[in-house]
């Protein structure tokens, strides 16, 4: 167990949720692989007029996912794509190949990604880490067209 001298935790606030916004992000992705959507996500707080509360990101699709990752270094972000391909590959023996042999693949790595998110907003900003971004991560071989809700629920400026 830590000791209480080295935690710290501000005192508590609270804002009464007056607002909620909502908004429909398209993206077209260029085939497997990581889409920073840190910038679209932060205009949309931006525009919504956000002040304290959270963003939810939801992504309408079963392969393809979300993530909050680091945004420093793109090596991880090609380690992370060998990760899942090692954990879900293509040559598995999967019965569902009706849309093809990425397809079930897909699935499994949305499955451990997962399909949303929620970022706390702070005064008007998210309230991410320095090195974190949000990323849509593209499952599939071939480009697809996916969409992404945005809804932010809390109080506005």
């Amino acid at each position: 167990m830590t000791s209480g001298k080295s935690v710290t935790r501000s005192a508590p606030s609270s804002v009464q949720a007056t607002t909620i916004a909502s908004s429909l992000l398209t993206v077209q992705t260029p085939g497997p692989g990581f889409t920073d959507l840190t910038g679209e996500a932060a205009k949309f707080v931006a525009e919504a007029g956000a002040r304290d509360g959270a963003l939810t990101l939801f992504v309408r699709h079963t392969s393809a996912s979300l993530t909050i990752q680091e945004n420093a270094d793109p090596s991880v972000l090609v380690d992370l794509t060998t990760a899942l391909s090692r954990l879900a590959p293509e040559n598995a023996g999967w019965t569902h190949e009706t849309e093809g042999p990425d397809d079930m693949p897909a699935h499994v790595k949305t499955m451990l990604t997962g399909a949303s998110l929620q970022v706390p907003v702070l005064n008007g900003k998210l309230a991410l880490g320095t090195w974190q971004a949000i990323y849509l991560i593209e499952h599939r071989k071939r480009p697809h067209r996916r969409e992404i809700v945005l809804q932010f629920i809390g109080s506005n400026q």
